[in-house]
């Protein structure tokens, strides 16, 4: 078919022929782009005929999507020194104000200017909002952040249904945050649909929601995959999730790499260009102030 037919084929309903115009606008098949219809009718018409392409195209159309390398991890940046945060949750903490993710070294350094201006009332380091004085006043600025539909809020009140046990709870609010963005949720969903806690044992939707969080920058999650491709056999999927997870940082997938160099599922440059990628990765999420903030921690708990 030549440029100029495929280009005609294009604007006319795959199922009945009428072309595009001024009152009859066409859609796309939203699962793979590769035809049009006028009307919902048409489309259902056609589905018998499409259906074969339509899934061929959609897998290959999500692949593209899963197996691209995210530009970081779905921690980001620090919102004050913009640089990458470590994917250690213990190196940074999520504000209850502003649910901001403020790495260890940013926190330090304010905590040292307040010293230094012997300043007494103390300050989110990034919205400046005053620190809860107790409990309840830290309870009320969460609240506060989950009526608002806040994200990440959503999410820390589903981890805490999911610690008491009431696990149909901690669904509901992990599938709102994850609805929201919240790449973590998904995570979370997908060990809810393995585990079989508050749903049914589901593993295409715990693939599902594990490829929404990789997608979205979980290396931990396309870690998970990675192990259930290889599994299945799917050798050089797996092997491209690793990768992928190890270029993020995500020591684990640097081992899950060097165990099938051993089994000569990978060759020795690409494993040697996993670890240069992964040690570049850990190396942008350090800087001098994370590191005088890591020494005084080390002091204090010594």
């Amino acid at each position: 078919m030549s440029t100029a037919a495929a280009n005609e084929a294009d604007e006319m309903c795959a199922s009945c022929g009428i072309p595009a115009g001024d009152d009859i606008k066409l859609k796309n098949c939203t699962a793979c782009y590769l035809v049009k219809y006028c009307s919902i009718e048409c489309q259902k018409e056609h589905r018998s005929q499409h259906k074969r392409a339509c899934k061929k195209r959609a897998a290959e159309l999500r692949d593209e999507l899963l197996f691209k390398q995210p530009e970081g991890t779905y921690v980001g940046d620090c919102p004050i020194c913009f640089i990458p945060l470590p994917l250690d949750p213990e190196k940074s903490s999520r504000r209850p104000c502003c649910c901001k993710i403020i790495c260890d070294g940013c926190i330090y350094a304010n905590h040292k200017r307040e010293l230094e201006e012997l300043q007494v009332k103390k300050e989110c380091p990034f919205c400046r909002t005053p620190l809860p004085k107790d409990n309840a006043e830290l309870e009320r600025m969460v609240k506060r952040r989950i009526q608002a539909n806040d994200p990440f809020a959503l999410r820390k009140l589903a981890s805490d249904y999911y610690e008491e046990g009431d696990y149909g709870s901690a669904f509901e609010y992990f599938t709102k945050a994850a609805k929201l963005g919240e790449v973590q949720a998904h995570q979370q969903l997908g060990h809810m649909y393995v585990e079989g806690k508050g749903v049914e044992v589901d593993m295409k939707k715990a693939i599902y929601h594990w490829e929404e969080a990789a997608i979205g920058g979980h290396p931990n999650a396309r870690s998970n995959i990675g192990i259930i491709e290889r599994r299945h056999g799917r050798l050089k999927r797996a092997v491209k999730h690793y990768i992928i997870a190890a270029n993020q940082g995500l020591d684990i997938a640097v081992e899950q790499l060097k165990m099938c160099y051993v089994k000569k599922m990978v060759s020795k440059d690409e494993l040697e260009e996993a670890l240069r990628a992964y040690q570049r990765a850990v190396d942008a999420t350090k800087s001098p102030q994370r590191e005088a903030a890591e020494q005084e921690l080390e002091v204090f708990k010594a």
